[in-house]
């Protein structure tokens, strides 16, 4: 019966290995992605992070009307939630030796999302339900684009795209409560947004 192998290589040569390259940092030779191609992936979606926070406060900042101050108070939560994606996608770029790319020049092109401002709360609300559906669908792909090559970085954007898929819900939800004459009229936003509970830390 041949022996079997060990489930991790043997110690000493990973700690060889660990000293001889520490200039890659967290990137060891067990990393089975292109690093070039995973930064320039994850400065895709930081820029979109970047732009649903601008969008979500310039909404903030803007809204009016009857039912502003519970939809207002869901665009800053938003907000505040994007940019720690945002913070959490740059990390990421640095860990692995690339540059997070913050320049404001290209910044909406970068973006996979737009920046809508709307012209009134319902638009508001819509815009960001479509944006939040465009976040889904992208990180969905660029998940599983990445596979088992990255497998923190596969885990970190999984976070991230729960997180997007209850942002799509609250926003259908704030239209079924606070205008529901937009959700009668827009059908197919209820019938494809994700529906789940909600995760808030304290």
């Amino acid at each position: 019966m041949p022996k079997q192998r060990p489930f991790l290589s043997d110690v000493g040569e990973l700690r060889r290995r660990a000293r001889a390259h520490m200039a890659q940092g967290a990137v060891t030779s067990s990393y089975g992605g292109d690093v070039k191609e995973v930064c320039d992936l994850l400065n895709h979606a930081l820029a979109t992070e970047i732009v649903c926070v601008l969008r979500y406060k310039r909404h903030f900042f803007m809204a009016t009307g009857i039912n502003k101050d519970p939809v207002a108070a869901e665009f800053l939560q938003h907000a505040n939630e994007e940019q720690a994606h945002a913070d959490l996608i740059a990390a990421r770029i640095t860990q692995l030796g690339g540059e997070p790319n913050f320049d404001p020049v290209g910044l909406a092109t970068r973006s996979h999302s737009e920046y809508v401002e709307g012209n009134s709360l319902v638009e508001m609300v819509k815009e960001n339900l479509v944006a939040e559906r465009i976040a889904i669908e992208s990180y969905g792909e660029m998940i599983r684009y990445i596979g088992e090559k990255d497998v923190t970085t596969r885990r970190m954007l999984e976070d991230i795209l729960a997180m997007e898929e209850e942002h799509a819900s609250d926003m259908l939800d704030l239209l079924e409560t606070h205008f529901p004459e937009a959700t009668a009229a827009g059908g197919a936003a209820k019938a494809t947004a994700s529906r789940k509970p909600r995760r808030r830390s304290n």
